[in-house]
This record gives C-alpha cells, structure tokens and sequence, in this order.
C-alpha cells in the first residue's frame, strides 16, 4: 500500500535568498494540493524568478485543480510567464476556467506585491530583488494581504493572459 508523505510544515517568519523563496513556492503550491486549499492568489511583477515552469510545480497545480478551486494571477505583464514557463503556460490552457488572470501594465514593478495568498497561508516578498520576505498563517496578515490584493485586482488592474492566443 503505498503512503503519501504529508507535506513540509510551511514556514512560519522571515525568508532571506532566491533558493529559500522558489523552494517555499514549491512547497506551498505542494501543501495547497494536499489540504485542499479552495483559493490561490499568485501575485508578483513578472513571475521572472518564480519555478512555475518545474515539472514538480505542475504536478502540485494539477493535484489542486479539482472541482470548487479558485485561482488568481496578477502581474504587471506575463511575457516573462510566457518566455520562461511554458509548462505552466500550457497548464493555464488547460485550466483557464478556474483562473482569472489580471494584468497592472502601468503599476511599477516594485509596489506591485510579490504574493501566495491562501485562506489558510500568506507568503510576501517585501523585498523583490532581494527576495526577502515572511510568511505565516497569521489571521491578520492573510486579511491585510487580501485586502492589499483584492485593491489590486479589482480597481488596479485589466484581464490580462488570455488562455489561448487566436492567429490570423
């Protein structure tokens, strides 16, 4: 019989480097396949060094995406999203029906926040270029962090990403 190993615990403070926060995007898009987490919100400028092209990463995705499941994406463009990661391009193909996709062209790359957001998780990089960030399950830092969020997506930004691209 075989067994499932549960996930990492997530972490819980700050995070300091690119390895600690792509391996923490790793690991919470593997607990959100694993609890069940209903929403997601991917939030980031240009989602550059973010491992959304990764096998594993896809793997995680495609465990979560079952019925119910919400996903949203905000960046200022995804032309990186495309150059970069063409698995989760095809991913996003795929399930373009539980994800909305917002783009904040104008927004400076720096105040657009570099996000996971779930009901049950947060993990912000408050420093980008650094990649130095906290996360946690504190109540009032996933609500501040939504609250931040839905202002973004709801009075900051256009639909942007289309899950399929028509040629003439």
């Amino acid at each position: 019989m075989d067994t499932v190993d549960p996930p990492r615990p997530l972490l819980e403070g700050r995070f300091e480097g690119r390895n600690a926060f792509a391996e923490l995007v790793r690991d919470a898009l593997a607990a959100a396949a694993q609890a069940g987490w209903r929403e997601l919100i991917l939030s980031d400028a240009t989602f550059f060094d973010w491992p959304l092209g990764e096998r594993a990463v896809i793997e995680s995705l495609n465990a979560w995406a079952r019925g119910g499941r919400q996903l949203g994406l905000l960046a200022k463009s995804y032309d990186e999203v495309v150059r970069r990661h063409p698995r989760f391009v095809a991913w996003r193909a795929t399930w373009g029906h539980i994800i909305t996709c917002r783009a904040c062209p104008n927004a400076d790359a720096l105040d657009l926040p570099s996000v996971i957001w779930s009901p049950e998780w947060v993990m912000q990089r408050l420093d980008p270029v650094r990649s130095v960030g906290v996360a946690g399950t504190e109540p009032g830092r996933r609500v501040a962090t939504r609250e931040l969020l839905r202002e973004w997506m709801e009075n900051k930004s256009v639909p942007g990403f289309a899950s399929t691209t028509l040629g003439l």
